[in-house]
């Protein structure tokens, strides 16, 4: 049986009063380092479940993203024999599906862990492709809503509507919406809400203006060197202000651009989107595995040529890298941090060779991310004071390497060690 731990965040979670970050009820800073488990409610058995939030919670993920109603073989029970719906009616819930639910939500809390739960895929309420079927009307949405909101109102949970769809006619809005309010009148106000979007979308093109939409997300998806970076810096400068954040990037060991001919995406890539969306103001991050996200094993179908059991990937270098990332932008002032390409001088390059900045409001940090390692130029006068220690930070080990003091000045800093897979962060202190 698992130990009950103290919970490391008071309740509830809520934005931050800069509209860029999280905090809990106390103010102390939340970083959302998420991890896409969709089919984990569905696929997993309990042992199996436990298995894998603890090496998460080992790794310092915060947050896992799962659905309660999946998308792949939605027809087929739970490890239990239960189907989550009577006659896919979201008005009658099968009470031995979401006690399963229950169980993994009360794991994953043990383990100090929120569930950013999706109610549903989106071919639940746009079949696009994939399995369906489409069940969700406004009506039903709301009462479905209000029940997970009431069953779930005491536990760590984040709100996530969508599911990898597009919003294309006043149907779908009124289903999100209706939704949206039903959770809130289930729960009360205890828990925030967002939207994930399909593949190189935002939920700000639907929902930025709701009140309901507490923060963004993008789906940046599985392409290799896609310019993260742009979907966060567009919504960043949005008005009103709301924190952003990508929900779904480039998966770790799934095939580039769906096809397994361009090659595998690895840690390289998931690193990439990290350090770009964080240095970019993104509140957090969320990392993904394309075999944990289906928990591919030979009792499933497979989808998109996975290759990787899902209890060997849940140790793959990527999903440890990333905790490496927390611990850096935790180790300064959290709500201090805002993006400044002013701080490289000259071209901050495209493409694997984009350089990425940020640093604190008030000079006393900066952050500087160099993707493959090639030498670049930077202003030190926005930074206070008169020494600045200057740190490289290898983004694979977490490990410092300190370099010298320099003076304000236009300083050239060449990393380490250059080329594909040789990222590294400079870290410059006032």
């Amino acid at each position: 049986m698992l130990e009950l731990n103290a919970f490391p965040w008071s309740l509830p979670l809520k934005v931050h009063s800069s509209n860029r970050y999280l905090q809990d009820s106390n103010g102390a800073p939340f970083f959302y380092l998420g991890d896409t488990a969709w089919e984990l409610f569905h696929r997993l058995n309990r042992e199996e479940a436990e298995l894998f939030l603890t090496v998460r919670a080992q790794q310092k993920f915060t947050v896992i993203q799962a659905v309660v109603l999946a998308e792949h073989q939605y027809d087929l029970p739970n490890s239990y024999g239960s189907l989550p719906l009577v006659d896919n009616d979201p008005t009658r819930p099968v009470e031995a599906y979401f006690e399963h639910v229950d169980w993994i939500v009360r794991c994953a809390a043990k383990l100090g862990m929120f569930i950013g739960m999706l109610p549903t895929w989106g071919d639940k309420w746009n079949r696009k492709w994939g399995g369906g079927p489409e069940i969700f009307t406004p009506e039903n949405a709301s009462v479905f809503g209000r029940y997970l909101g009431q069953r779930y109102i005491n536990d760590p949970i984040i709100w996530i509507l969508g599911g990898d769809r597009s919003v294309e006619n006043d149907e779908h809005y009124a289903i999100i919406r209706a939704m949206a309010q039903g959770l809130r009148e289930g729960d009360n106000g205890a828990h925030l809400r967002t939207f994930h979007p399909m593949g190189q979308e935002a939920s700000s093109t639907y929902f930025h203006n709701d009140d309901w939409l507490d923060f963004n997300m993008v789906q940046t998806g599985h392409s290799r060197n896609r310019e993260s970076w742009r979907f966060i810096d567009k919504d960043y400068h949005l008005e009103p202000t709301k924190p952003c954040m990508d929900a779904e990037p480039c998966y770790e060991d799934h095939p580039a651009d769906f096809d397994a001919k361009n090659g595998y995406l690895d840690e390289y890539d998931t690193r990439k989107a990290a350090y770009w969306d964080l240095f970019a103001g993104a509140l957090g991050h969320t990392y993904g595995c394309h075999d944990i996200w289906q928990f591919y094993s030979p009792r499933f179908e497979a989808i998109n040529a996975p290759r990787t059991l899902w209890n060997e990937a849940v140790h793959l270098p990527g999903a440890e890298q990333m905790q490496h990332a927390r611990m850096l932008i935790e180790s300064r002032p959290f709500f201090e941090r805002i993006p400044d390409q002013s701080l490289i001088v000259g071209n901050t390059g495209a493409g694997a060779e984009h350089l990425q900045a940020c640093r604190a409001k008030d000079g006393s940090y900066a952050l500087l991310y160099f993707p493959t390692g090639h030498p670049a130029l930077i202003d030190l006068n926005k930074l206070r004071g008169s020494d600045i220690q200057g740190t490289w930070f290898d983004p694979r080990t977490g490990e410092q390497q300190v370099i010298a003091k320099f003076q304000k000045s236009v300083q050239n800093f060449t990393p380490p060690s250059h080329g594909p897979g040789c990222d590294w962060v400079l870290i410059l202190d006032a």
